[in-house]
C-alpha cells in the first residue's frame, strides 16, 4: 500500500510532516478555462493540522465567530489592511480560508482581490448574521483542488501522525472527486503519488 510505504520511508523529522497527494492528468486541455478544475473537499478525516479561517464581517457575525475563527476583520479593520500591503499579505499566507459576509464580498474583492486572487484564497460568502460555526468546522477539514494550466496539482492528505488507513480514505476521496470532473473520468488520470514532506514518492494504485 503505497501510503504505508511513505510512512515507513519517511525519516523522522524535528516537524510533523504533511503528506502529500500529487495527480498527473492525461489528454486534457487547460488551457480551456472550463476544464480546469477548482473545489473544496472535506476529507472524512480531516488534514491532521491546524487550518485556520478568517471571517470578515461585522455586527452579529462578528460576534459569532469571535469564540470559533482564528480571526475576525471587521469592515473597519478591512480598509486599514488593506491599505498596508504587507500585513494584507502576511494575513493571506498565515490565514488557510476567508468567510466574508456576503454584502461585503464586493469591497473584500476590491480591496484584498490583488492579495487573495493569486493565492486562491478569495473569501466564501455567508449571509450576514447567520452562525458561521459550521461553516468554519467543514473548512478546518478541507483541502482546495485547483489546476491551473499545468496538469500535475499536489494537495495535502494528512501529516505523518495519521494512520495510513485514514490518510488512504482521504486520498480516495480526493480522487473520485477530481474524476468526477473529467470528462473520461479516471481514463484521463495518468498517475498519482503520495510523499510526506521530504519523503520519497511512492506510487497509488488507481
Amino acid at each position: 500500500m503505497a501510503v504505508q510505504k511513505a510512512l515507513d520511508s519517511a525519516k523522522k523529522r524535528n516537524f510533523t510532516e504533511t503528506v502529500e497527494l500529487a495527480i498527473n492528468l492525461t489528454d486534457v486541455d487547460l488551457t480551456v478555462p472550463k476544464n480546469r478544475i477548482t473545489e473544496d473537499i472535506v476529507l472524512p478525516n480531516g488534514r491532521g493540522k491546524a487550518v485556520k479561517v478568517c471571517v470578515i464581517g461585522g455586527g452579529e457575525l462578528a460576534l459569532k465567530a469571535k469564540d470559533v475563527a482564528d480571526r475576525v476583520i471587521t469592515p473597519e479593520e478591512l480598509g486599514e489592511i488593506a491599505n498596508d500591503k504587507k500585513q494584507a499579505k502576511k494575513i493571506a499566507n498565515e490565514i488557510d480560508y476567508f468567510i466574508a459576509e456576503a454584502p461585503l464580498m464586493a469591497v473584500v474583492g476590491k480591496r484584498l482581490g490583488t492579495v487573495l486572487g493569486p493565492r486562491g484564497k478569495m473569501p466564501k460568502p455567508i449571509a450576514p448574521g447567520a452562525d458561521p460555526a459550521a461553516m468554519i468546522e467543514g473548512l478546518r477539514k478541507s483541502v482546495t483542488i485547483r489546476t491551473k494550466d499545468r496538469k500535475t496539482f499536489h494537495a495535502p492528505v494528512g501529516t505523518v501522525e495519521m494512520s495510513a488507513e485514514e490518510i488512504a480514505d482521504n486520498i480516495d476521496l480526493i480522487i473520485k472527486r477530481v474524476e468526477a470532473h473529467l470528462e473520461k473520468g479516471k481514463h484521463n488520470i495518468a498517475s498519482a503519488y503520495v510523499k510526506t514532506t521530504m519523503g520519497p514518492s511512492e506510487k497509488v494504485a488507481l
